[in-house]
């Protein structure tokens, strides 16, 4: 199917589109059309939805812009519509101060809904790092996201891949928050 001509990145810019990938549901339906497009059945089926809540949430999702209909064909008189995703990549804002991340947030629910005998690699490790060694270290990162990315088969099962590189808030303030 014809998703070669995708961009390969859309900014989520507006309040429509993050309340969009604001919702888990959602994220779930985008995660489903990542690699390949799929009709309203085929999303219900693999989200485990009703055809009417996947078919009301890809609605939601088509009209801020963050999927879009492919393919069309003709199925014993009823037009069925294959959706993927608007663009390779999608890349959301920077969350506020204060504000709760939303990838993150989709990130460790994904990770919890994951069989919990399925094989995974998850790991915090604390550090003290230069400027320098810090900007590295997510460039170093993202290349290798991208990397396996250019290698992603879509005849492969899924693998997520999520990471946060960042300085947390200082410890009095972190302290003085908590109360």
């Amino acid at each position: 199917m014809p998703t070669d001509d995708l961009p390969e990145t859309l900014h989520v810019t507006t309040d429509e589109q993050l309340r969009a990938v604001s919702n888990l549901t959602r994220h779930r339906i985008m995660a489903v059309l990542r690699f390949e497009p799929a009709t309203i059945t085929q999303i219900a089926e693999r989200v485990g939805l009703a055809k009417g809540s996947s078919s009301y949430h890809v609605r939601l999702l088509e009209r801020a812009g963050l999927v879009k209909v492919v393919r069309t064909r003709k199925v014993r008189g009823v037009t069925e519509r294959y959706y993927a995703m608007a663009a390779r990549a999608i890349v959301l804002p920077d969350p506020g101060a204060g504000q709760p991340d939303v990838l993150m947030r989709h990130a460790v629910a994904d990770l919890e809904a994951a069989p919990a005998d399925g094989e995974r690699h998850v790991k915090m490790a604390h550090l003290r790092l230069t400027g320098e060694q810090f900007a590295e270290l997510g460039a170093r990162l993202e290349a290798l996201a991208d990397e396996y990315r250019e290698l992603s088969d879509p005849s492969l099962p899924d693998v997520s891949l999520a990471f946060a590189l960042f300085r947390p808030a200082p410890r009095e303030q972190a302290v003085g928050d908590a109360k």
